[in-house]
């Protein structure tokens, strides 16, 4: 009778696969642009150039962008078992939070429900801004585009991607003036499913450094 070889803990360990963002952007546009479809080269992963339509938030916080999942079961229990015996998702709710520290035309926009581009957005900057408090308050849908980036051990990019092909304001934090912090408009935008796209939220992983983890022979 042969001795099974010992079972390593260490099979399946992969440090190198751990990611961090380190720097990440947020791109918004209106729903009258074009969705994006190849945010990548087909030749080596590189970040494509970024469509036209889609204005950069600029810096936010250094909490980044946080994406939450409010996920809602549906159990069905019976008196003869002490766990429910059938469970379905009821609601998947995906949501982006993050907080603009500049005062740029899509900060403002997305906080005021303005229009990234057309009729009534925002001049380019450094020429004079006003708007109105709406009585009747619209909420527009957009665009949202997240992207973050890492690097492998050689220090080629990997990029993690987030695409919301149509969003919508849910939540809006204080907009505060004061001494002592920047004036931030923090929001949260839930994602909703796309009729064109089939889908709330489209991910992307790529970049030269991780097709470098699978090198072509």
């Amino acid at each position: 009778m042969t001795t099974p070889p010992p079972v390593s803990l260490e099979t399946g360990l992969h440090a190198e696969y751990i990611r961090k963002q380190l720097t990440q952007a947020v791109f918004a546009a209106d729903m009258s642009v074009a969705a994006i479809s190849a945010p990548f080269s087909t030749t080596d992963g590189s970040l494509a150039a970024i469509p036209t339509g889609y204005v950069p938030v600029g810096y936010t916080t250094d909490d980044g962008v946080t994406f939450t999942g409010d996920l809602s079961m549906s159990d069905v229990t019976s008196s003869q078992a002490s766990e429910p015996t059938r469970s379905d998702v009821e609601s998947d709710v995906l949501s982006a939070q993050f907080a603009p520290q500049e005062t740029n035309a899509a900060t403002v926009a997305l906080y005021e429900g303005l229009p990234l581009s057309g009729a009534g957005a925002l001049p380019a900057i450094g020429t004079a801004w006003q708007w109105d408090r709406a009585s009747t308050p619209k909420n527009p849908y957009r665009r949202l585009l997240f992207i973050g980036l890492d690097f492998n051990d050689a220090g080629l990019e990997i990029y993690v991607v987030k695409f919301f092909p149509r969003a919508r304001l849910t939540s809006r934090d204080d907009e505060q003036w004061a001494r002592s912090s920047e004036t931030q408009r923090p929001v949260t935008f839930n994602a909703y499913r796309d009729s064109t796209l089939s889908t709330a939220c489209r991910n992307w992983v790529d970049g030269p450094g991780w097709r470098a983890f699978n090198p072509t022979p």
